[in-house]
């Protein structure tokens, strides 16, 4: 694929890579290098949710002179969605690359990926959004980076403690109880999924300006499946491309805030329902809410028993 690893203000970059930053410490600048030695020509574009911590500092002191890079302070913790809806609005590419401070990408990940997505238009004319294979750290698959669309019914059996076993029982398989196609067989070549990890989706320009930004209702987690679900109801399809790999660390923006972090997810998960599944039955609406709260209370209760014991060893 021919290239130019340097954008010109009257030759855009063909991908626009989006951070949202909030504290994560020395995985910004790190990822920042990494991006930033792409094969293809990109922009990075940084946003900075009011950080506390040396990120920032890092990341200029690492790629400071590099005419690619872009940071974008806000004035407060403006949240995930409106921190990335504003690095939109300065975006130049033919690709918006949304990417966590805490991925790693290879230099050709990019150029790779649109060479496939490239080809893959013959049998996926209306491609809106791709994702790759995300591997933690480990080497394994990372949950969530393809997966089902939530539904009613998966969200309370997911819920529940033992909701995969009771699924079995009504006939209903563990992955649609839990809307995570990980640990399914991977396919052999680009196949088209509901949704994708928010920690890497590659969007196309043209859907972009079809579909518009994310869900500003969001603060943090759910506003990626919002997106997917748009891009679906808007006709085009979602991607997933086993053929790339990336590594993400996860958690490098969350650790010492577990608790807000899961207040915020499930706050998330409640707005997805309200919005895309009115429709279901009042008894079956009033199960799911209560479900997520029930499971947040849960969840809440390891966190606040579980921290001392972290605190007073040093993790």
């Amino acid at each position: 694929m021919p290239h130019s690893p340097i954008a010109s203000a009257d030759r855009p970059p063909l991908v626009s890579i989006l951070v949202v930053n909030y504290n994560s410490g020395e995985w910004l600048a790190r990822c920042a290098q990494a991006a930033l030695a792409s094969t293809v020509s990109i922009e990075f574009l940084v946003g900075d949710n009011a950080s506390s911590d040396d990120s920032l500092l890092r990341l200029s002191s690492a790629c400071g002179g590099d005419p690619r890079l872009s940071i974008t302070e806000n004035e407060a913790n403006l949240g995930f969605a409106k921190a990335v809806n504003r690095l939109l609005g300065n975006a130049r590419g033919d690709w918006l690359l949304l990417l966590n401070p805490d991925c790693l990408l290879a230099p050709d990940t990019l150029e790779r990926t649109v060479e496939i997505l490239s080809t893959a238009r013959t049998q996926h004319p209306r491609i809106g959004m791709s994702g790759v294979l995300i591997r933690n750290p480990d080497g394994s698959e990372q949950r969530g980076c393809r997966r089902l669309l939530p539904t009613p019914q998966s969200a309370f059996f997911r819920s529940l403690p033992f909701g995969a076993a009771l699924a079995r029982k009504f006939g209903i398989s563990p992955v649609a109880a839990n809307f995570d196609l990980t640990g399914t067989p991977l396919p052999a070549a680009p196949v088209a999924v509901p949704a994708i990890s928010g920690a890497f989706m590659l969007v196309s320009r043209e859907a972009l300006d079809v579909v518009g930004g994310m869900d500003e209702g969001y603060f943090l987690h759910c506003e990626d499946l919002d997106w997917c679900a748009r891009f679906s109801r808007a006709g085009y399809e979602i991607l997933f491309v086993p053929e790339v790999e990336i590594i993400h660390r996860q958690g490098a923006c969350s650790e010492g805030r577990r608790l807000r972090v899961e207040w915020h997810k499930h706050r998330g998960m409640a707005r997805y329902f309200r919005k895309f599944h009115q429709d279901a039955s009042l008894p079956l609406r009033i199960c799911v809410h209560l479900g997520i709260w029930l499971r947040f209370c849960a969840v809440a209760f390891l966190i606040l028993l579980i921290q001392p014991f972290r605190k007073s060893a040093g993790t």
